[in-house]
Parts: C-alpha cells; sequence; structure tokens
C-alpha cells in the first residue's frame, strides 16, 4: 500500500503524531523516510478538510527541533566512538565517505550546516549527532536548528499543501491530460534529482579519496 493511501485511513490526530515521531527519530540520526511522510501527509491535508496543515506542520517542527536537540546531546555524549556504532549499523548513510562529506560542511560552514542541513537528506541526518560530537555550542546549535526545523517542516508543508490544492483543481479541469503531463513532469524531475544526487556524491567520493592520499605523502 502507498504511503499516501495508507494516511487516508488514519485519524487525523494519529497523523500529526506520527509525522512529529518520525520526523523526530530521523533528526536523531536514525534513517526514516520523515521528509517522505511529510510530503504524503501535507498533499493529503490539501486534499480532506479534518487535516489542518497548521497543526500538521507545527507538529512538524516540533519534532524537527526536538529530535536534532537530543541527537545534538547523544552525540556530545557518545562522540566519535558513536560515529562509528552508527557506520556498521547504518553503512549506507553513515559511511566514512558521507561523515567526511558533512564534517567538512561542519568545518566550513559552522552553524549554518545544521540550518541548512535541514533541507539535505543526508545532513538532516547528521545535523544532530555530528554537531554534538564537533562540540559545536549549543546556543549555536539551537539557533540554527529551531529556525531550520520551523523553515523546513513549515515551509514544506505551505507549499505541498497549496501546490496539492492548485493541482487538484487543475487536473479536474484538464482531466487525463493533465495526469499523464503531472506524471511526466514527476518523472523528469526525479531522474534530473537522481542525476545531481549521483554527480555529487560522486565527487564527494573524490575528494574523500584525494584527501586519504595525501595523508602518506604529508608524513
Amino acid at each position: 500500500m502507498h504511503v499516501q493511501e495508507w494516511l487516508e485511513t488514519v485519524p487525523a490526530v494519529i497523523i500529526y503524531l506520527l509525522v512529529g515521531v518520525v520526523i523526530g527519530v530521523e533528526s536523531l540520526g536514525i534513517p526514516l523516510p520523515g521528509e517522505i511522510i511529510l510530503v504524503s501527509s501535507a498533499l493529503l491535508a490539501s486534499q480532506h478538510g479534518q487535516i489542518d496543515p497548521v497543526i500538521l506542520g507545527a507538529c512538524a517542527s516540533a519534532g524537527a527541533i526536538i529530535g536534532d536537540s537530543i541527537g545534538y546531546g547523544i552525540g556530545r555524549r557518545g562522540g566519535r566512538p558513536l560515529l562509528t556504532r552508527l557506520g556498521r549499523r547504518f553503512p549506507k548513510h553513515f559511511s566514512a565517505a558521507n561523515i567526511a562529506m558533512a564534517e567538512r560542511s561542519f568545518e566550513r560552514w559552522g552553524m549554518w550546516a545544521v540550518f541548512f542541513g535541514r533541507f539535505v537528506a543526508l545532513l538532516r541526518i547528521f545535523a544532530g549527532p555530528l554537531a554534538g560530537v564537533l562540540r559545536m555550542p549549543y546556543w549555536k546549535f539551537l539557533i540554527a536548528n529551531v529556525l531550520g526545523g520551523i523553515l523546513w517542516a513549515g515551509g514544506t508543508t505551505a507549499v505541498i499543501y497549496y501546490v496539492g490544492i492548485v493541482a487538484e483543481a487543475w487536473l479536474k479541469r484538464f482531466s487525463w491530460v493533465g495526469l499523464v503531463a503531472a506524471v511526466l513532469i514527476g518523472v523528469v524531475s526525479m531522474l534530473v534529482i537522481k542525476r545531481r544526487a549521483k554527480k555529487a556524491a560522486a565527487q564527494a567520493d573524490a575528494q574523500v579519496s584525494e584527501a586519504t592520499e595525501r595523508v602518506p605523502a604529508a608524513d
């Protein structure tokens, strides 16, 4: 069953809690489809009046902020060994290359890596724990965490909600022609995003390999 089809059978209160919990757990550093759940719920809200988009966005924001804060505390306490354990448990997400890429982002951008990391799937998982491991001052982390969480969760909810309303009216007007066009646009967008993500990952791996090769030369 598709995520949205399943959400249609669930009461609104459960959806609010589900969105908050899934996004919160994802922000702890555990890979979960937080963005998929949020987008599906916001789209569902645009089609069903019993789901309030404001409450939905508030729950998503709360989950993001609280989850990241807990992740920060865990990372600060667990340190580097925590990243090693996560790498063994989730090798796809917490590989050496991904950790190195995230660390470079933090070294370059500081607290802004936490803020903008909320909009990047990989950094969204890393932000809280890694900020704790790197001992970022909590007040800096908290500012970036709150602003990023509200903007990402609230902004995503608002955008998808209004897009859903417009799309529904548009599809009703143009019938199957509009549906075909929407599917084509979605497929093309997905292919472009995957291509760019693959290219970015390849560049990150190349940079990590280059940095590793330079270590013996420095000795």
